[in-house]
């Protein structure tokens, strides 16, 4: 069940009244909103579950501060504001994590192609994990980039890196993912010519 913007508002407000029964309600409808964010950023499941659980903690904690118009669709309003906890969480973690090496996943796990002509064949599960496959350096500033459309001046500040990193991870990103991507896709294509020689 969906929430209206009359249970936003009155979830928000017995919140801000540390309403246990309320801020269980509002972690229900909303860690599934979260656990996608987090799942960008993150290198498994548990990792975005962890940083689900303090974009939450921080949602909580700052709830005060969050003032809903009632002019507006508050539940849409709701989401923007933690939108930009959970964010600031993963960037957070980024930082105290800067120097993780690339992940080792296996081949299996490798994603579709990122090109114009190929997105709709892959699943977003598929772009999912090839972003997975990405450090944590190019994983992050990819998505502040392209994902919540930053500049490379606001990922330089809020990550505390140079505007020439903040470009040239990006680039490298892009390369690495390509070379997942296809890699995947000449295999997805390997794969379904098999099956039609074995199916004639």
């Amino acid at each position: 069940m969906s929430l209206s913007n009359q249970d936003i508002l009155s979830l928000v407000n017995s919140c801000k009244q540390n309403n246990r029964e309320s801020q269980q309600t509002l972690y229900k409808h909303l860690y599934g909103y979260a656990y996608t964010i987090t799942s960008r950023y993150s290198n498994d499941d548990h990792e975005a579950n962890a940083l689900a659980n303090d974009s939450f903690l921080k949602l909580f904690k700052n709830i005060h501060a969050c003032k809903l118009d009632k002019s507006t669709n508050m539940v849409n309003s709701f989401k923007g504001w933690f939108h930009k906890i959970i964010v600031n969480t993963c960037i957070d973690w980024y930082r105290s994590n800067k120097n993780a090496k690339v992940l080792d996943i296996a081949t299996q796990y490798m994603l579709t192609d990122h090109n114009e002509n190929g997105e709709e064949k892959l699943s977003y599960k598929e772009i999912l994990g090839a972003l997975k496959q990405l450090s944590p350096a190019y994983k992050t500033v990819f998505n502040l980039f392209v994902i919540e459309g930053l500049s490379h001046d606001e990922i330089a500040k809020k990550l505390a890196i140079s505007t020439g990193t903040s470009k040239s991870n990006l680039s490298k990103a892009r390369e690495h993912l390509r070379t997942i991507l296809e890699t995947k896709m000449n295999f997805k294509n390997s794969y379904d010519a098999t099956i039609r020689q074995g199916a004639g």
